[in-house]
């Protein structure tokens, strides 16, 4: 079950096709689907979660929080709006397709995959550019 909350910020809409895309995801990397939550949220929102929770001090666009039991994907993922709309102006996308990317990237966290090395960046990136060619199929 995958659930979408806004925290200090405007609903935004969610395509209808979302969750069905994202659950696919799930599936198709061979785990099965337990309770998601998206909550979207301003900057300075995700900025106390990273310090309360993390201990880091700067902003971000997304924090995954993981609750996984074997190949079952639960978890909290909290999503900046602005840093996507920030980031999709930088790196000459559309929000769509920023806003898929980050989707894609936090279930993909939980999945397994990690980004700290050069090599883990470069899978996700190939996972995430994947995932969002899939989304235009259904």
């Amino acid at each position: 079950m995958i659930n979408y909350f806004f925290e200090e910020i405007d609903k935004v809409e969610i395509h209808s096709k979302t969750s069905e895309w994202l659950e696919n995801l799930i599936q198709t990397e061979n785990k099965k689907p337990g309770e998601i939550n998206y909550i979207f949220c301003d900057d300075d929102y995700l900025l106390k979660v990273n310090q309360d929770y993390l201990d880091h001090d700067y902003y971000t666009d997304i924090i995954t929080f993981d609750y996984v039991k074997g190949k079952t994907i639960s978890g909290d993922i909290f999503v900046s709006l602005p840093r996507i709309l920030d980031n999709a102006s930088t790196l000459s996308q559309n929000f769509e397709s920023e806003f898929n990317r980050v989707l894609a990237h936090g279930i993909l966290h939980l999945c397994g995959y990690k980004d700290k090395t050069e090599e883990e960046k470069s899978q996700m990136r190939a996972k995430e550019d994947f995932y969002i060619n899939q989304f235009k199929n259904f």
